[in-house]
């Protein structure tokens, strides 16, 4: 047992000094994965028991202004993040079908690395969308989705930039800064209230965009299975799981979202139009069916929901 132990030992002490990119050593969390898996866990505990103890008595927290703030922080950080992909490499240089790493010390190399590590954290700072949910009492927006989103990335794209921060893996930075950037913004005229409400019809699209990043992150990925390139294997197939995992995820939470929605809504569209057409069983002029009653009051449309959340902020 001692012999596999210290086996296992070595084999980790070999992995983290001499298989990762030396350029990240001494880097700011980036001597193991511990540290990063412990801010990790330490806001799973947050936002699943802590948070909602501490507001268990409490009433929930407006935070319009601090919403409009951080959102529109994101959006600039996103932007920032955006246009040094483009630099590094996607605005021309860069292949789409395969992209090795520049383990050089190249000015545009270590920038690209510098890039990554900002990326990396990035995602530290995404964890506020919870805490502010948590805040507001806003439980039902803590979902496993929610959760398994904000809590996988950091560690996902630890790996990454310890080992290869460039390249051909930047693709999904690019795609992913893109789509925050559209999706903070609008989290931002939400925050707003009532009076933008007519310019946010576009909700359920930005789920779409999500989608679409994942087709084309998969695509991007597993292409280099039938291919030769140099970038590692090992890689190719965490980013397109991750991908896989994402698509199946927020296509259940887009059906769950608007499909369920809308069939519920076209029900007791036809029911009401039954019952004034005069072909209902229940005659118009009765009150209508409890079971009925139970439907349009506990259907809500993505807009009204919408409305609701907004007005809370």
């Amino acid at each position: 047992m001692a012999s596999v132990i210290r086996a296992v030992r070595d084999g980790y002490v070999d992995l983290m000094d001499n298989k990762s990119d030396p350029r990240v050593k001494g880097w700011f969390l980036m001597s193991g994965p511990a540290p990063t898996l412990s801010i990790v866990l330490t806001y799973v505990f947050i936002v699943k028991y802590l948070g909602p103890k501490l507001m268990e008595n409490r009433k929930p927290y407006k935070l319009k202004n601090t919403l409009i703030v951080y959102n529109a922080f994101q959006v600039v950080f996103s932007a920032w993040l955006f246009y040094r992909a483009l630099r590094a490499g996607w605005w021309g240089d860069y292949s789409f079908f395969c992209q090795p790493i520049d383990y050089s010390n190249s000015p545009q190399a270590l920038d690209t690395v510098d890039m990554c590590w900002w990326y990396y954290f990035s995602k530290f700072t995404e964890f506020f969308d919870t805490f502010f949910f948590i805040m507001r009492k806003k439980y039902n927006q803590v979902s496993t989705l929610h959760v398994i989103h904000h809590g996988i990335m950091p560690m996902s794209v630890w790996f990454g930039v310890k080992f290869t921060p460039g390249g051909h893996s930047t693709f999904f930075g690019l795609l992913n800064t893109f789509v925050h950037i559209v999706m903070y913004f609008y989290y931002m005229l939400a925050a707003f209230g009532p009076q933008v409400q007519k310019y946010l019809w576009w909700k359920k699209y930005l789920t779409v965009l999500q989608l679409v990043q994942f087709v084309l992150i998969m695509v991007h990925a597993f292409q280099l299975l039938f291919i030769s390139c140099d970038y590692p294997k090992a890689f190719v197939w965490w980013i397109g799981a991750h991908a896989v995992l994402f698509y199946f995820l927020f296509t259940d939470f887009y059906k769950q979202s608007y499909a369920k929605g809308q069939k519920a809504a076209a029900k007791l569209a036809a029911e009401q139009a039954a019952q004034t057409n005069g072909s209902a069983v229940h005659d118009a002029s009765k009150p209508i069916p409890k079971a009925a009653q139970t439907l349009e009051n506990s259907y809500i449309s993505p807009e009204a929901s919408l409305r609701s959340r907004a007005g809370a902020r």
